[in-house]
């Protein structure tokens, strides 16, 4: 039994609640049971997990106080943070870590039960619209038991704070009703319940018995639980809370979005009362070095990205579209690389898991299992993404999940492949004609050139627009209309019946309406789709078909 805490016993934490978040994995995830989760919660906490391990093993030297190994597991889970219930438990470790960082050296009950109440204050302060019966009610509760043993010895504040956890897990069906209708208690909640367990484990020796939670009885008249694959409908819940929190929760809306944001205090303040006005389960955690993890349920998904922009630097966007993801009607789904708010937004529409550009094997899996289908087909856009979707694949056939990767090369070939998706069609039939339709999209960009360089097409200076058809530099010029003209009359020589056209975030709001009209004058049996894309790096990207 141990009496302190120091940085060796943080790992030994992180390593223990990871081991029991992936035993629990399965069980958590069927505790899900609102119209709009976020994703897997079990899923997402391993994941959230993971890199904080992750984050602790990479640490050079590793750190010997507890203060300081909290620091770099509650930035590893907060950069690698996954769903609400993901953002919450990176914002907890944070907590914990500020209250210990500027503690003793060695950790006591006394300073263990301290650092457990301020980081319920924390995760509170994260969210925008906290509500009861859910994660923070578990760690609130765990706080006060932990305050209220009035003790130096850590095990026996440890026992308390997750025995606490474990009777307010169990109260959260009576706190919010869509958890007793459907007779489960709150997964995020459980979760952290598991996380106390490990906790107690490490510095007790020994795991609490503890059997399986089942959910306290709830008030006279309440309804029956629903099948586990039913959902009630949705609806807008207002609970009652402490003073000082609106207590607002909503799952009507068609989207979530996550970012990681590099920004001043000060913009993401504004960028709150944006997002808050754009949808609800907002939750705003940073590292406290300009680095900050956002989750948002919105149906807007531009505006949402946008004001992410506005805030500073977005990057690791990723958008679920909560309506294909819970229910799929074809038990069949769709993971998209890509980046840019207009193709976030276009391949949402489509009913498909977006992940940023560039992503890791962890996060293309995640997706495949956010659409929460059994057969899903992922459209990877850049062949240096290929062997990561592939890796990504072939960890979901252990979980009995069929994925085909088809290997497009743009956005456009994948808008071209979703537009031919039926899932009435065999699996298999219905991703050879993804791959067909794919390939028979041919596509190009236009760009500037970052560096001096001798292409195909000449030599080329940094700054100058560049027209490359499948990879290849075709043209080289100093106006980017011009040359876009140029590239279109190329590529349509060569016959084509509809292009697309996705207009870039760097491109003027006039290179649109003037491709548009040239494309009217020049191609006049030509059918032409114009969108926003809004992606880094490609003024233009074309497809003709």
């Amino acid at each position: 039994m141990r009496d302190s805490l120091d940085g060796g016993a943080v790992r030994r934490w992180c390593a223990a609640g990871l081991a029991g978040l992936l035993q629990c994995e399965h069980e958590i995830n069927q505790l899900n049971v609102y119209p709009v989760p976020d994703g897997d919660t079990g899923t997402n906490l391993v994941l959230t997990l993971t890199a904080a391990e992750q984050a602790l093993q990479a640490s050079d030297p590793l750190p010997d106080q507890a203060g300081q190994a909290l620091r770099g597991m509650a930035r590893g889970a907060l950069l690698g943070a996954r769903g609400n219930s993901g953002v919450i438990v990176a914002q907890l470790l944070r907590g914990l870590a500020d209250s210990l960082a500027t503690g003793p050296g060695t950790v006591r009950g006394r300073d263990l039960a301290d650092a457990l109440g301020e980081a319920a204050k924390a995760s509170y302060a994260a969210v925008a619209e906290p509500v009861e019966g859910t994660i923070l009610s578990v760690a609130s509760a765990a706080a006060r038991a932990a305050a209220g043993c009035d003790s130096d010895q850590l095990a026996t504040v440890a026992r308390a704070a997750a025995g606490a956890a474990a009777t307010a897990l169990a109260r959260t069906p009576q706190q919010l009703p869509v958890l007793a209708a459907a007779g489960v208690v709150d997964a995020g909640g459980r979760g952290l319940v598991v996380l106390l367990d490990a906790l107690v484990e490490v510095v007790a020796g020994t795991p609490p018995a503890r059997p399986a939670p089942e959910p306290a009885a709830g008030p006279a008249g309440s309804r029956p639980p629903i099948p586990p694959h039913s959902h009630p409908p949705a609806a807008v819940l207002h609970q009652p809370g402490p003073a000082g929190y609106g207590h607002t929760y909503t799952y009507t809306y068609a989207y979530e979005v996550q970012f990681l944001l590099a920004a001043e205090d000060a913009a993401v303040a504004r960028m709150r009362t944006v997002l808050g006005g754009l949808g609800d389960s907002l939750v705003v955690v940073g590292t406290g070095d300009g680095t900050w993890h956002v989750h948002v349920h919105v149906d807007d998904v531009g505006a949402a990205i946008e004001a992410g922009v506005v805030a500073g630097r977005p990057y690791q966007i990723s958008v679920t579209r909560f309506e294909e993801t819970t229910v799929p009607a074809s038990g069949r789904g769709a993971v998209v690389v890509a980046s840019g708010a207009g193709l976030l937004d276009l391949f949402g529409r489509e009913g498909a898991v977006v992940v940023g550009d560039r992503p890791s094997t962890a996060e293309v899996l995640a997706a495949i299992r956010a659409t929460r289908a059994g057969q899903v087909v992922v459209l990877p856009n850049d062949p240096d993404t290929q062997s990561v979707t592939a890796a990504a694949a072939d960890e979901a056939a252990t979980a009995d999940v069929r994925v085909a990767v088809v290997p497009t090369r743009s956005p456009v070939q994948a808008l071209a492949a979703l537009a031919v998706r039926d899932p009435q069609r065999r699996f298999d039939d219905d991703v050879i004609a993804m791959a067909e339709a794919a390939g028979a999209c041919r596509h190009a960009e236009v760009c500037r050139a970052a560096r001096d360089a001798l292409t195909v097409a000449g030599r080329c200076r940094a700054g100058d627009v560049l027209g490359l058809v499948e990879g290849e530099v075709h043209l080289i010029g100093d106006d980017l209309t011009v040359l876009s003209r140029q590239l279109l009359d190329r590529l349509l020589g060569g016959g084509g019946e509809l292009v697309s056209l996705l207009v870039g975030a760097d491109a003027p709001d006039r290179l649109g309406p003037a491709l548009t009209a040239h494309l009217a004058a020049t191609w006049p049996f030509v059918e032409v789709q114009l969108y926003y894309g809004g992606q880094p790096h490609y003024e233009l990207l074309v497809g003709i078909e």
